[in-house]
């Protein structure tokens, strides 16, 4: 089933008195439960493509549908209850809040939601399980390996049982065993709970994980093959 469909889109920003065009003409459909890369170099356009993907952006021309909500018609209080209920990401410098322990981190994405506490709690602590993180739960995020404190945002996105999960370049901080457990981690909760992720990256080790992988140079889509 479809869960993103992008018709015609084009990005453009001010850049001094002209305009640079981040995206052109970009078509793709995304189905519910793929595990999905956009993959080029810096500047090819892939964070610009996930940021609009994830309602933090919208399109100059053409439009982004994402779970039958087109981004360009939404309100800012509708992006961001589309965020809350339906997306999560995980980014490569983790945002992890520093006074926050491990279960309050997790916890986080859960509070803007209207669900009880023993409800919050078992939420947390079965996200914490996915990602082997039960004994951190006191941990403050300086406690932790940056291993770990990816497996936390990971946990931070997933808790809620989010339909897309957004991955901004999520293995650059890290070293190869922790960017395979990483990658084993997110594959298996892809495959459990048929969440749909989707990668910004060029990095070859998540690369050999994907089942697709859409290629971006200079704003286009060059390339889209299943593996």
């Amino acid at each position: 089933m479809e869960i993103i469909k992008i018709e015609g889109m084009t990005k453009r920003f001010p850049v001094g008195g002209g305009e640079f065009t981040a995206l052109k003409n970009i078509n793709l459909n995304i189905d519910e439960g793929e595990f999905t890369g956009l993959v080029g170099p810096s500047g090819s356009g892939k964070t610009t493509l996930l940021n609009i993907i994830g309602s933090l952006d919208s399109p100059s021309e053409g439009t982004a549908t994402v779970i039958g909500k087109s981004i360009a018609s939404l309100s800012h209080k509708q992006s961001a209850l589309l965020r809350n209920q339906h997306l999560g990401f995980i980014f490569q410098t983790y945002n992890l809040l520093p006074v926050y322990t491990v279960y309050e981190n997790v916890e986080f994405a859960l509070l803007l939601q209207k669900i009880s506490t023993s409800e919050r709690k078992k939420a947390v602590l079965e996200a914490l399980e996915w990602v082997g993180l039960t004994d951190k739960i006191k941990s403050k995020p300086a406690q932790l390996s940056g291993g770990e404190s990816q497996r936390v945002a990971i946990a931070r996105a997933m808790v809620k049982k989010p339909k897309i999960v957004l991955a901004d370049e999520p293995t650059a901080n890290l070293d190869s065993v922790n960017s395979h457990h990483i990658l084993k981690t997110m594959l298996k909760l892809n495959e459990e709970l048929k969440t749909t992720f989707i990668f910004a990256t060029h990095d070859e080790k998540v690369m050999k994980y994907l089942k697709r992988i859409i290629s971006l140079a200079d704003g286009q889509v060059v390339k889209d093959e299943m593996l």
